[in-house]
C-alpha cells in the first residue's frame, strides 16, 4: 500500500480510482467492518464452535438495543462458516445454522423453519412429532454444532404456554443433538430466555451496551473511517468524536450512518475527507423523533 493510501484498508483503497458514483455506492453497500468489540464476540463464538459435544452444551445470549450490530455479527459468523461438502460421507456439512425467530413462533413453526433453512421439502400435513423427527434427522446428518437464533425476543409475542413450549423445544434440541444455542435480541431477550430456568442456566450473557466516551468508541470510528474510500486522511478532534457520540446516542448503526453520509458529502464536494466542521453541522436527513411522534 502506497503512502497516499496508507490511511485506508486495502479493500477501500481499491475504490480510489473508481468514478465518484461507484465510490458512493461502495459506501452505501452493506459491508463488514472489523472493530474490537465485534472481534471479541467472534472469538467467543469460535470457541463455542470448537467445543466438544457434551451432555450440557454451553450457550450464549447476545443482547443490546436495536442498531447495535447484533444481526451483522451473526451474519458475519455464518458467512465465515458456510456449508461444506464432505465427499467421504456424500453430505453437505452445516455446522452453523442461522434462523430468525418468527413474529409469533411456535413448536411447529420452529421445526418448519429449521427444515426450510436446511433446504429440505416440508410436508404441510406432517404432525409435530413427524416434524420433530425430520428435524433431528436432518440436523444430525449435516452435523449442526451451533444454532444461531436472531430476534429471540419474538418469543414473547406468544402466550405464556406458547413461550414455554418453544423454550422447551430449544432445550430439547440442545440436549438431544448436543448443540450450542446462540441467541441474539434486544434487552427483552433476557426475559424471553428466563422463561425456562433450566435453559437460562446454560446461557452466558454477552451484552452489547451503547457506546460511551471510551477508547473503544474511538477505535470504532477509526475502523469505519479506514473503510471509507476517501482520497485524503480524516483526522477528527476529541471534540468531534464527542459530538458523534452525542448525536448518535452511542448506537452503532447511527454512527455508521453519520460517517457514511459525511463521506458521501466529502466526495460530492471534493473535500475528500471528513472534517470537524462537517461533523459539527451534521443533522440526520429524517428527524427520528418527528417521524415517530
Amino acid at each position: 500500500m502506497s503512502d497516499s493510501t496508507s490511511h485506508l484498508t486495502a479493500a477501500a483503497a481499491e475504490f480510489l480510482s473508481r468514478p465518484n458514483e461507484l465510490r458512493i455506492r461502495a459506501i452505501l453497500a452493506e459491508r463488514w467492518i472489523q472493530y474490537p468489540r465485534a472481534g471479541e464476540v467472534h472469538q467467543v463464538l469460535n470457541r463455542l464452535l470448537d467445543h466438544p459435544r457434551t451432555t450440557r452444551m454451553p450457550s450464549i445470549a447476545i443482547y443490546g438495543d436495536s442498531g447495535m450490530g447484533k444481526t451483522m455479527i451473526m451474519e458475519k459468523f455464518r458467512r465465515d462458516h458456510p456449508p461444506e461438502f464432505d465427499p467421504g460421507a456424500n453430505v453437505e456439512r452445516t455446522r452453523v445454522l442461522a434462523l430468525q425467530m418468527a413474529g409469533k413462533p411456535g413448536e411447529r413453526r420452529l421445526y418448519a423453519q429449521i427444515i426450510a433453512a436446511l433446504g429440505a421439502p416440508l410436508n404441510p400435513r406432517a404432525t409435530v412429532v413427524e416434524l420433530e423427527q425430520v428435524t433431528l434427522r436432518l440436523m444430525r446428518a449435516v452435523d449442526v454444532h451451533i444454532l444461531l437464533l436472531d430476534e429471540i425476543h419474538n418469543i414473547l409475542a406468544g402466550t405464556f404456554r406458547e413461550q414455554r413450549i418453544v423454550l422447551n423445544t430449544l432445550r430439547y434440541l440442545s440436549n438431544e443433538l448436543k448443540i450450542s444455542l446462540v441467541c441474539f435480541g434486544v434487552a427483552e431477550a433476557r426475559e424471553a430466555i428466563s422463561g425456562d430456568v433450566q435453559l437460562a442456566r446454560r446461557f452466558d450473557e454477552y451484552p452489547l451496551p451503547r457506546w460511551s466516551a471510551e477508547e473503544s468508541f474511538e477505535q470504532l470510528i477509526l475502523a469505519i473511517i479506514r473503510n471509507l474510500p476517501l482520497r485524503q486522511p480524516t483526522v477528527l478532534s476529541a471534540r468531534a468524536v464527542r459530538r458523534i457520540l452525542q448525536v448518535t446516542g452511542g448506537i452503532t448503526a447511527r454512527v455508521f450512518r453519520l460517517l457514511n453520509e459525511l463521506a458521501i458529502e466529502a466526495i460530492e464536494t471534493g473535500a475528500e475527507r471528513i472534517t470537524d466542521e462537517a461533523v459539527e453541522h451534521w443533522h440526520p436527513t429524517v428527524d427520528r423523533e418527528a417521524a415517530f411522534a
